[in-house]
């Protein structure tokens, strides 16, 4: 499912016009972007699941088209933990 499609079943399912479903979802996306952004960040929906930022440490990784080591800096990533509902829902 892609960004339309979700909001083509956002609005289908909560009764709402493409344009305010379009808003919510912006509004989500941005409210969870900024709270990640901070230094503690975390967005926890119970029984869907919670986002937060882990730190990747730096490492050696090889270049796949000739073999050459290369290093690979440390950054922050985005971990999503599913929640019981959801991981129910699925399974």
């Amino acid at each position: 499912m892609n960004k339309a499609e979700l909001i083509d079943k956002i609005a289908t399912d909560a009764g709402l016009s493409k344009v305010d479903a379009k808003r919510a979802l912006d509004a989500f996306v941005g409210a969870t972007t900024e709270e990640l952004k901070k230094k503690d960040g975390r967005v926890s929906l119970v029984g869907f699941g919670s986002f937060t930022v882990a730190k990747r440490a730096a490492r050696t990784g090889r270049n796949p088209k000739n073999g050459d080591a290369i290093e690979i800096a440390a950054k922050n990533v985005v971990r999503f933990k599913t929640g019981s509902d959801l991981a129910d829902a699925i399974n």
